[in-house]
């Protein structure tokens, strides 16, 4: 039979987590200030990529598909080991915080910008004639005309692919940023209990059970515009 006492002492043991409450704090605040810079790089990223491929300029087309193959090919843990450990060998030291920064930019910024490049296709070519018609150059008509709509159509594997961005931060806990998930195992190391780890998931699920609801609310939306 299952020992409910022991379970109880060995995932929610609450006194345990008062005591690692502080450093689980800290690693939550360092996740949030790592999203908040993450995000908004890798899709403004994207959106640079997407909106230069729609553009057809000759020869930089062929090089923009290598770059985003390639940071789509490479997993995002590879990536942030060869950033923070292969840089200072040519002469780069780069913070944790930064290497996580970059790293993250190109591997979300690949997948950002794949997702935009597919809903400016989905705007029929007239709409981009249309804009060039009333004195609006390429890139005025781009801005205000094409990606409002390219983004509305695909809102929902924006939203999609930023949920799977934020869970992905921790892979930073490798490189020893202090965010949750670190915080969280340096805990259970003071505690000698699963407790902080649990802990960790439930702020995690915190975070991201509302953006999950709004990814659903915005699938049914677009299943009820068709």
């Amino acid at each position: 039979m299952l020992d409910w006492e022991v379970i109880r002492f060995s995932f929610f043991n609450y006194d345990s987590f008062v005591r690692i409450w502080p450093l689980l704090a800290q690693g939550w605040w360092m996740t949030i200030k790592l999203c908040l810079a993450v995000v908004p790089l890798g899709f403004l990223f994207g959106v640079f990529l997407a909106t230069v491929h729609s553009f057809h300029i000759r020869g930089l087309n062929p090089a923009i598909v290598v770059f985003v193959d390639f940071f789509r090919s490479i997993p995002p843990l590879v990536l942030l080991i060869y950033v923070t450990y292969g840089l200072p060998f040519f002469g780069w030291d780069v913070p944790p915080f930064a290497a996580v920064l970059v790293a993250f930019t190109f591997n979300s910024g690949s997948y950002y910008g794949e997702i935009v490049r597919a809903g400016i296709e989905s705007i029929p070519a007239g709409q981009m004639e249309a804009a060039r018609s009333t004195g609006l150059n390429r890139v005025q008509a781009m801005v205000h005309v094409i990606l409002p709509q390219a983004l509305r159509n695909v809102a929902p594997d924006l939203t999609s692919n930023t949920i799977e961005l934020i869970k992905a931060t921790s892979i930073a806990s490798v490189v020893a940023l202090p965010e949750l998930l670190r915080m969280g195992r340096v805990a259970q190391g003071l505690v000698y209990n699963a407790t902080p780890l649990i802990a960790a998931a439930v702020i995690y699920l915190i975070m991201l059970w509302p953006m999950v609801r709004l990814l659903s609310r915005l699938e049914r939306r677009m299943m009820s515009a068709r």
